[in-house]
């Protein structure tokens, strides 16, 4: 296959860097850590995206993980398209707030009820703002390499965006905003536990990516959700579990579901927006007692709750939960995971790939990549050609070392034959 054009992309580009900083709406989308142009999306359907020069790809990306059952999938479109029909935002209640939330707490028992929000920074932001008012204390234990959402207070050794683009905090943060966040190492119990005995009557929260999915797909090691378990129980902290990413993608149930945790709150997103801008924090009944308008924690939001938003996460939550549909997408994703290992191995590669559920990255490294000092060891040079060159066999990846892979319903078999056909060609000529 000859390279792809991309001289509409190129054009587009350069017209959106006038009017938008960057020329992108988020920094990892302007491909500059993978030293590309990034391709301006025309449109998607099923496991494909094409872009404005008709160059098609097979999708990985899958907008940052929410479209499990793929693009443009017509069971979510029709409910999208009722919804619109009779309006599209209320600012006021509707039935279908409380069939979500319904769904949410069936598929999350630790889920007792649910606050929905519009983004998952809202839900990160304000679970912690509830940990602090339940508890009356001011720390927050955070992990490095986790990202939470873009909040002040949370900017600190973040994974996703900030690890790409090499920033580990951010100007126009306040040195007092961060002064109670506590940052510990992932999979490091005895890190917690030397926090918790220095500052363990002030810790209101640990709040963790039970799979950390913002340096990459990094798994917790036996015993270590368990143990954060263990520890906040003991020292009266709140355990959240950030899910915005792995709710009803590591499994239905989520990463609490699949490792048996059984946290105080849960923050999710992506899946259950179903592709529109839709988050939810909740948790113990007890706690959630606290938010107005029943307790004193202040929050809300005009958008929160969108009818078309929850017409179309509704949607992606019933198509997930009919027999065999979360197996199938978690079975593809191992196989294309155990295929990338197979064939780096034969070529002699060194490459180290992480898998859970259906999501999975590809780390440039002989070490295995089980926190945020390992993930940085990945060649990062050798991933920006590896994208780029990926990207013009028509395999679609995240433009960062440090992001998730997804896989969809959506994908074949034939999908995955061509993507490692790609690979293959790709990781001989690296």
């Amino acid at each position: 296959m000859s390279e792809f054009v991309y001289t509409a992309s190129e054009h587009a580009f350069q017209d959106a860097a006038q009017l938008i900083p960057g020329g992108v709406d988020s920094p990892v989308r302007a491909a500059k850590a993978v030293g590309a142009t990034p391709a301006f999306i025309a449109k998607g359907e099923g496991a494909y995206l094409w872009d404005v020069d008709g160059n098609r790809y097979i999708d990985y990306v899958g907008s940052w993980g929410p479209l499990i059952m793929g693009h443009a999938h017509p069971v979510v479109l029709e409910a999208v398209c009722e919804a619109a029909h009779k309006g599209l935002s209320f600012g006021a209640p509707t039935v279908a707030e409380t069939e979500l939330a319904q769904a949410i707490t069936e598929a999350f028992p630790s889920m007792e009820m649910v606050r929905l929000v519009s983004s998952g920074t809202e839900a990160t932001m304000s679970a912690i703002r509830l940990a602090r008012g339940v508890t009356g204390r001011n720390y927050v234990l955070k992990f490095e390499g986790c990202y939470h959402g873009h909040a002040d207070a949370l900017l600190v050794k973040a994974g996703s965006g900030a690890l790409t683009m090499g920033v580990p905090s951010s100007a126009g943060v306040p040195a007092k905003t961060t002064e109670t966040t506590l940052v510990a190492q992932y999979n490091n119990l005895e890190n917690v536990r030397e926090l918790f005995q220095q500052y363990g009557n002030d810790i209101a929260c640990v709040i963790v990516e039970p799979v950390a999915g913002n340096m990459g797909v990094v798994p917790p090691e036996e015993g270590f959700l368990q143990g954060l378990r263990d520890i906040t129980k003991e020292y009266g902290a709140l355990l959240i579990c950030d899910e915005v990413m792995t709710g009803f993608r590591v499994s239905f149930g989520g990463a609490q579901g699949y490792y048996d945790i059984d946290p105080d709150l849960t923050c999710l997103g992506k899946i259950i927006g179903g592709g529109m801008p839709l988050a939810a924090f909740g948790g113990k009944r007890e706690y959630l007692k606290y938010l107005a308008p029943e307790g004193p924690v202040y929050q809300a939001g005009t958008l929160a709750g969108n009818p078309v938003a929850t017409a179309a996460g509704l949607a992606t939550v019933k198509l997930l939960r009919e027999p065999g549909v979360h197996e199938a997408i978690v079975q593809k994703t191992a196989q294309l995971a155990e295929g990338i290992r197979e064939i780096a191995q034969r070529l002699g590669v060194p490459a180290w790939v992480n898998q859970v559920g259906a999501m999975f990255s590809v780390f440039f490294t002989e070490e295995p990549v089980r926190d945020y000092e390992s993930a940085c060891s990945s060649d990062t040079e050798k991933f920006a050609r590896y994208y780029r060159a990926l990207r013009n066999e028509g395999i679609y990846v995240a433009p960062s070392q440090f992001e998730a892979l997804f896989m969809s319903a959506a994908h074949t078999q034939q999908d995955l034959d061509e993507t490692l056909s790609a690979v293959e060609k790709v990781l001989k000529a690296l």
